[in-house]
Parts: structure tokens; C-alpha cells; sequence
């Protein structure tokens, strides 16, 4: 296997919920460093790292690197702490769950349960099956007073569910941030297998911010470098498990460890699409395809739509119980995105022309 594991793990440890996004792309770019000839953030926040700077063809490899989380929003008299969400969240998700608030006071980790009322003092079935909202829950660190709080958390400190990644059965692994740390991991090390092979472009990679409040850091990262060819990687829904399966005749029947997913429909270039399959034939890499029929909700989305329009494709990593603490991805199908991806840029470099990817 080429992937790094223990940097995918570090990178998953790391608190970087939208806006917040800096302890897990120092570790990002601590990692590239050691390959890259450029390294460097702009002032959003977007993390670059790049090889081959001036050749002709210039790659754009991204995933973005924040996480869903929530965000302190007021400490009650009694030393209580209320939150809003960044992100997308299922409301049910929350309730009960541990959480480390991340102190910008201390820069430490600060533990606490998220508290509601107990099934025992529920009045009535309307009450039992009424889904709490995120608004009517609060945050416990065992604090007796607003001051005490106040000695360690600021309003609008960020919140992440205290979850670390583990492994799990069949090289599957299971972490909250999957969803998408793991695609700023695999353009990662993309970049450094391309290298390894040889690759004579310019290709930078960037770990994107602020994906999960509206692609924002793909619009700036992607009017910056300009690419002729952009190959986003994100996450995708799956259809194996008890919950998902009538979702294939939508999304396709996507499984983990079966390999990443190729996306193809109106938000993929006709060319590259195919060249990702020639190239996974060849090298006898697993993948499984899923139709897309309009602009997809990742960085591929605002990359095809950036300044003439790039080659754009996505590769996508199944995974499980998406914007949840316990998502799970399979570590083969991470390796196998690394290597389709690598493979392609040098499948590009070596026999076609940038005219040839005109899609028809």
C-alpha cells in the first residue's frame, strides 16, 4: 500500500470544523513539505503545495479539509454552554455526545457532554419522539458558573463530537472528518506518487477550506491557480448498508472497499472521465462509477465553472454514515484514488495534447 497511514490518522485527529480549518492544515503542510518544491497558505486559508512550477500543463488537485462542527454561541449564568452548528447536521446526531471544544484562550482541548432532558421526565409519546433541536440542547464541562466557563472558552470557540479515527474490521476505518479530511489527504499523496513517477507538470494540490458551508474555498483556490485540468476528491453516499440500499437506483450501487468512485454526468469533461478508466484497466485498479446528472455539491462543481472553464473530473471515496462521528472509509479504496489520479497525470503527460480533451 503507498498511502501514509499515520499521517492520514494524525490529519483525522485534528479539530477543523469550517472557518477553523488551521491545526489540521499545519499538519497538511507539514506533511507535503517533504516533497513538494512550494508549500504555502493564501489568505483564506487554503493550503497549497506544488511541483514543477512553470511547465506547460498545470494540474489542480483538490479536497477540501474542514469538518461539520459547532461553534460556542452563548455561556449561561449557571455556567452552561449553548452552540450553533456549522454545517450540515441531522439534529438527532448530537444529543448525548461528547465533545471537545477547542479553547482559543488555551489552545487546549476542553471536554464536555452535550445535555437534554432525560427519558424519565419526558411528559408524554409526543415528547419521547420529538427530535430535539440543536437550539434546545446545551453543552456540560462542569462548570458551576458563567465566569468559571468564561476562565477557558470565548464566544464563537469551535466545537467538533470527541471522536478519533480507529481501525476496524477489513482495513476499514472509522472517524468523524472523513467527510472530507480524507480528500485533502488523498490529493496529498497524489502529489507525491506523481512525483515518485516522474511526472514532468506542474501540478499543485491544495487542501480546500470552508467546504461545508458552501465550496467557499474552492472558488478562491481555483482563480488562483488557474488549471488547465482540475481533479477534485471528495466523499460519496453509499448503497451497502440496511439504510442506504433502495439509494442505488439514484446514486448507483456503490460499496466500500470496491474501490473510488468515478463520477461521470455534465459536471465531468467527457475525456478525462474516460482516461481515468483506460488507466484503471490498465494497472488493474478497482473502481465503481456513479452518475451524476447535474453539478455535483464538491470543489468539482466551482472548478469546471472557474474563469474558461477547466478539464474537471472527481474521484470519490465511498464511506458510510456521512456527517456522523462514525464514518467509515476503506483504506485500499483510499490508495487505489491515490494511484488513479497519479496515474492519470501521467497518462495525460505522456499521450495527449490539451486539445485533445475539447470533450467533443
Amino acid at each position: 500500500m503507498f498511502i501514509n497511514k499515520e499521517f492520514l490518522f494524525n490529519l483525522l485527529e485534528q479539530i477543523g470544523p469550517s472557518g477553523f480549518e488551521n491545526d489540521a492544515s499545519n499538519v497538511w503542510k507539514d506533511y507535503v513539505s517533504k516533497f513538494s518544491d512550494n508549500v504555502f497558505t493564501d489568505y483564506h486559508g487554503n493550503s497549497f503545495a506544488e511541483i514543477n512550477k512553470g511547465s506547460e500543463v498545470r494540474f489542480l488537485l483538490s479536497g477540501h479539509i474542514d469538518e461539520i462542527g459547532f461553534m460556542v454561541s452563548q455561556i449561561t449564568e449557571d455556567g452552561f454552554i449553548k452552540f450553533v452548528s456549522i454545517g450540515g447536521w441531522d439534529s438527532q446526531i448530537p444529543q448525548g455526545q461528547r465533545v471537545w471544544i477547542k479553547s482559543t484562550k488555551t489552545g487546549k482541548l476542553i471536554p464536555g457532554g452535550i445535555g437534554k432532558k432525560p427519558i424519565h421526565l419526558l411528559k408524554d409519546e409526543t415528547e419521547k419522539n420529538k427530535v430535539p433541536k440543536i437550539d434546545d440542547l446545551w453543552i456540560d464541562i462542569g462548570a458551576s458558573s458563567k465566569s468559571e466557563v468564561e476562565e477557558l472558552i470565548d464566544i464563537g470557540d469551535p466545537i467538533v463530537l470527541a471522536f478519533s479515527p480507529v481501525d476496524i474490521m477489513n482495513n476499514n476505518i472509522m472517524s468523524r472528518a472523513i467527510d472530507n479530511r480524507v480528500g485533502a489527504f488523498t490529493v496529498a499523496e497524489a502529489l507525491r506518487l506523481a512525483k515518485d513517477l516522474g511526472v514532468n507538470s506542474n501540478i499543485v494540490s491544495v487542501a480546500t477550506v470552508q467546504e461545508e458551508i458552501g465550496l467557499r474555498g474552492a472558488y478562491t483556490s481555483a482563480y488562483r491557480v488557474n488549471p488547465h485540468i482540475g481533479i477534485a476528491v471528495d466523499v460519496t453516499f453509499v448503497s451497502d448498508d440496511p439504510g442506504t440500499k433502495d439509494s442505488a437506483k439514484i446514486i448507483g450501487e456503490i460499496k466500500v472497499s470496491k474501490g473510488p468512485v468515478i463520477t461521470r454526468g455534465p459536471n465531468i469533461n467527457q475525456k478525462i472521465f474516460q482516461i481515468h478508466l483506460n488507466v484503471a484497466k490498465k494497472y488493474g485498479i478497482p473502481y465503481q462509477i456513479q452518475p451524476a446528472p447535474r453539478g455535483t455539491g464538491t470543489d468539482a462543481n466551482i472548478i469546471q465553472l472557474t474563469r474558461e472553464g477547466p478539464v474537471t473530473s472527481l474521484i470519490s471515496i465511498p464511506t458510510r454514515y456521512l456527517h456522523t462521528p462514525v464514518e467509515i472509509c476503506n483504506l485500499n479504496d483510499l490508495d487505489n484514488a491515490v494511484k488513479i489520479i497519479a496515474y492519470t497525470i501521467k497518462e495525460i503527460e505522456e499521450n495527449y495534447k490539451l486539445e485533445d480533451l475539447v470533450p467533443f
